[in-house]
């Protein structure tokens, strides 16, 4: 029984140093999902004149990803460390061109845009939940 006890007290000692080990943002898939998927819809409502990014929609969930990210044991500071990085604005770039490229994205080309922005909306995707078409 002493055993339990002492084990229990380890777990519990042990915890906030677990605790205070947080990954850096880009691996909180729930986080950098979102923004990956809220910088896609953006890029095709850029390119695209025939459809409009849902941007309160956009900010709301943003809010809410800075709440969870606050809840998470991150600051504000390293919130924003993460999301004005470079290196981080270079991955997301990098990540979402491809993504584009394997839909059949040109940037020579904005019906392309249009395509696939049309597609993701029809799937009420990830993606397409922050575009309207106009």
């Amino acid at each position: 029984m002493k055993a339990v006890k002492l084990a229990a007290v380890a777990c519990v000692v042990a915890l906030p140093v677990g605790a205070g080990a947080k990954p850096p943002l880009r691996e909180v898939k729930e986080i950098d999902d979102s923004l990956y998927y809220i910088a896609i819809a953006n890029e095709i409502s850029e390119y695209c004149p025939t459809i409009s990014g849902r941007r309160l929609k956009a900010i709301g969930v943003m809010w809410g990803l800075r709440s969870k990210a606050n809840q998470l044991g991150y600051s504000d500071a390293e919130i924003r460390a993460y999301v004005e990085s470079d290196a981080e604005k270079a991955r997301m770039r990098a990540k979402g061109e491809a993504y584009l490229a394997q839909n059949g994205v040109s940037y020579d080309d904005t019906e392309t845009f249009c395509a696939l922005g049309r597609r993701e909306i029809e799937r009420n995707s990830a993606i397409g939940v922050y575009l309207r078409a106009n």
